[in-house]
């Protein structure tokens, strides 16, 4: 017994001593990385940016002290918010807290009808949100250091974009940002991600849009991994089952924090297609497993992903996963779903009058 005690003493020190090793070598490389983003990268950005060295090292990973300023430039701010208008729409957001704790009367919520039921439960939402998220973190929790923070971020948002208002999952989204960048960079970055079309798909809850994401998916689900495509099939196990949640929250909340921000760096360099493309590796990484299970445990297990997922297992899973489908890659292949809906709304509509 003492024997088999000093082995395995002496198994868990290697162990140990191996997990430092590669640790330290992470932290070389990360170092290393960081000199050349720098000094390289970032001051020649629109240069390099899409040349195949740097798309490499983007791959491997953003050191986490240049990932939010890579993650501004690369989302872009097509919408031009200057940080004066940021504080312009805080300071209503602000306003509106404020009337809504004081007490209303009777005759301010008839006149101002059912927006004022709506706008009271959005800040409802953002604080009961805000409470969920990143909870093992505690830093976003009411006297944790970023709650604020989040608070005004995400209360700036409902009344920038009234038309899309607050949906459950911005929190996370939001919270990464923060985490990131500073506010008024996190506001401009948090508001140009939304309004790309497939963010915005899925926020507004635009049903029509948000099945021809499930269709383009699915054609490369059945191209990729044909055995678990046909085993989700028969049990009509729908990719909005769990697609959902991972688009919702850019993978935040169903991965690792580590994990989700390496997500969100290859998907800040290859826009929609890699949450999809992650999605897959996802499903690859654990199809012997998901074989073994029925509609219900797999519904469970996607909704809560295993904790000790790795970014080396996932990532190579990931590269695995070919975005080509009868030599369509992932854009021509929603393009001609697109078209197909047209084409199916013509044919569709009442002949005109005589």
């Amino acid at each position: 017994m003492v024997a088999e005690a000093k082995k395995r003493e002496i198994k868990e020190a290697h162990k140990r001593k191996k997990i430092m090793r590669e640790r330290f070598k992470q932290e070389e490389n990360i170092a290393s990385a960081m000199v050349i983003w720098v000094n390289e990268i970032l001051p020649n950005w629109e240069g390099m940016r899409a040349t195949r060295r740097v798309r490499e090292l983007w791959w491997q990973g953003l050191p986490p002290s240049v990932r939010g300023k890579v993650w501004s430039l690369a989302v872009g701010n097509e919408l031009n918010i200057t940080p004066e208008l940021y504080e312009i729409f805080l300071s209503r957001a602000k306003e509106r807290w404020k009337s809504f704790s004081e007490t209303s009367t009777e005759n301010d919520i008839e006149d101002a009808g059912a927006s004022v039921a709506d706008r009271e439960a959005s800040l409802e939402l953002i604080k009961l949100d805000i409470s969920r998220t990143f909870p093992s973190l505690y830093i976003f929790q009411k006297g944790g250091p970023y709650h604020d923070l989040l608070h005004s971020v995400l209360g700036a948002y409902t009344c920038y974009r009234p038309d899309v208002g607050y949906v459950q999952g911005m929190s996370f989204i939001a919270a990464v940002l923060i985490l990131n960048l500073e506010e008024a960079d996190a506001f401009i970055a948090f508001a140009n991600l939304l309004n790309k079309p497939c963010q915005l798909a899925f926020f507004r809850v635009d049903h029509s849009m948000m099945l021809k994401y499930f269709a383009a998916f699915e054609v490369f689900f059945e191209e990729n991994l044909p055995k678990l495509f046909l085993h989700f099939k028969s049990y009509s196990l729908t990719p909005d089952i769990y697609l959902i949640d991972w688009i919702f929250t850019l993978y935040s909340k169903s991965l690792p924090l580590d994990l989700a921000c390496r997500v969100w760096d290859v998907f800040c360099r290859d826009g929609e297609e890699f949450l999809f493309r992650t999605g897959l590796g996802i499903l690859r990484l654990y199809e012997d497993i998901l074989l073994q299970m029925d509609f219900i445990h797999i519904a469970q297990f996607l909704t809560k992903l295993p904790e000790d997922i790795t970014s080396e297992k996932l990532f190579s899973c990931i590269a695995a996963i070919q975005m080509q489908n009868s030599n369509k890659k992932w854009a021509q292949v929603f393009a001609s779903l697109m078209k197909d809906n047209k084409e199916g709304d013509k044919n569709h509509s009442p002949a005109p009058k005589s």
